[in-house]
């Protein structure tokens, strides 16, 4: 059961990416509230992902990446980059999804800005991180 999480993870990355994008959308074609439900429903998969990630490796541990050569720095940039902004994104995305239900339109403006392109990306290169650990250079 524990093996599978990784999986689940990168599921769970891929859906918070495309409810994310897909809200952004509605909210740029002016409806509020298909965003806010979106917006919601890709909070609600982030805290899930945690969860199942959390409860991975508490039971684990880490899983040594097995690429070798020029595809090394390239792995380990993306994962540091990807785990940098992971932690900046939990308290981002609370503040911004607070700032959207209080309706405080311009304050919520100012954040999502920042939140939006951190939160896609970190859930993008979770997918590409899992895809590389797990798929492209797995543990023998």
């Amino acid at each position: 059961m524990i093996d599978a999480l990784p999986t689940v993870n990168a599921i769970l990355n891929s859906t918070s990416a495309i409810l994310l994008a897909t809200g952004h959308r509605f909210i740029k074609r002016g409806n509020v509230q298909v965003h806010r439900r979106f917006m919601i429903a890709t909070f609600i998969v982030s805290i899930l992902f945690l969860i199942s990630y959390l409860t991975y490796h508490y039971h684990h541990g880490t899983t040594r990446f097995r690429g070798e050569g020029f595809i090394r720095p390239v792995y380990f940039t993306i994962l540091t980059s990807h785990t940098i902004l992971a932690a900046s994104i939990v308290p981002l995305a609370i503040i911004t999804l607070r700032r959207g239900l209080k309706m405080a339109v311009d304050r919520h403006k100012k954040i999502a800005r920042w939140t939006y392109p951190i939160w896609l990306y970190v859930s993008i290169t979770g997918v590409i991180v899992y895809l590389m650990l797990y798929h492209l250079y797995p543990s023998a």
